[in-house]
């Protein structure tokens, strides 16, 4: 077993409000915001700087967003892609990728650096039967299934150089790496790295930092694992909070960690509302794409 450094960092709580399911942090570096979802709310989060929060209702459950090089945003509902206009709220379908199937929705996704939107699907079937998947949403709207068999699609994020995606199944407990070519958004076989164990939570949202190492919430164990390429848990930073969900470097520097929570039982039985967190980190993160409309 690979041995690893441990941290308490100090945390700031950002917000009042309680959060269903909190997800998909992702700062905007252009105007010094950070997005983010209540999944089951369904709502989409805006944080300025000063804290103040816009909210903007969602017709659907909200998996994910990603930023837009017209300064629109692309949200994953569960009835598909939909574009957002911060000016007025509204929201145009750009596509529907699952296309109505049962049992499932949206779940995690993220632009990658072929400009593209890759958002993969929660199996949410009882039991689950394997009917997840990833694709990849061009932004002129069409679509390829990219992964199929998987049961909770999430924890897309890309190197530095653009040229590997690692994804994570959070009910398969895994993490995974593919070859990526940034300039066709083209992928390789993947290739598994990390099986969680129970005390490292499983593998929910993630973010990739400048030094090229894949920082992973433990759902369900209060903690970001920071891995190495090789898939081995280098550090582990403890959170106050055992819901955590994903994390986004951010800030002027991209030297604030940003994580979302959803809500989550505590001992004594009563729950823990969901939230949002941020904590300094000890290295910048690796900046984020935008799809290409």
């Amino acid at each position: 077993m690979t041995k690893h450094a441990r941290f308490t960092p100090q945390i700031r709580r950002l917000i009042d409000i309680p959060l269903q399911v909190g997800e998909s942090p992702v700062w905007d570096d252009r105007e010094g915001v950070l997005w983010f979802v209540d999944t089951l709310a369904p709502a989409v989060f805006r944080r300025h700087g000063d804290g103040r929060l816009d909210r903007f209702d969602m017709p659907a459950a909200a998996g994910c967003l990603g930023l837009c090089e017209s300064g629109l945003i692309a949200v994953g509902l569960q009835t598909g892609v939909h574009l957002l206009d911060p000016n007025d709220g509204s929201l145009t379908l750009l596509c529907d990728p699952d296309q109505g199937r049962p049992d499932s929705r949206l779940n995690d996704g993220k632009v990658g650096p072929d400009g593209c939107f890759w958002v993969g699907t929660r199996d949410e079937a009882v039991p689950q039967t394997g009917n997840a998947r990833l694709y990849r949403v061009a932004p002129d709207g069409s679509f390829t299934t990219v992964l199929e068999g998987l049961l909770t699609s999430n924890g897309l994020a890309w190197s530095p150089d653009g040229t590997r995606m690692y994804h994570s199944d959070s009910s398969g407990l895994f993490v995974q790496a593919l070859d990526f070519d940034p300039a066709t958004g083209t992928t390789g076989q993947p290739v598994r790295l990390h099986d969680n164990a129970p005390d490292e939570g499983r593998p929910d949202g993630a973010a990739m930092d400048a030094e090229g190492y894949y920082w992973s919430a433990g759902v369900r164990s209060g903690r970001l694992n920071r891995m190495d390429p090789q898939g081995n848990i280098v550090e582990v930073w403890d959170l106050p909070h055992k819901g955590c969900s994903m994390p986004c470097f951010g800030g002027p520097d991209l030297r604030t960690l940003y994580v979302t929570c959803l809500h989550m039982p505590r001992e004594d039985g009563t729950m823990e509302p969901g939230t949002l967190l941020a904590l300094d980190a000890p290295v910048a993160g690796a900046p984020v794409h935008r799809m290409a409309i």
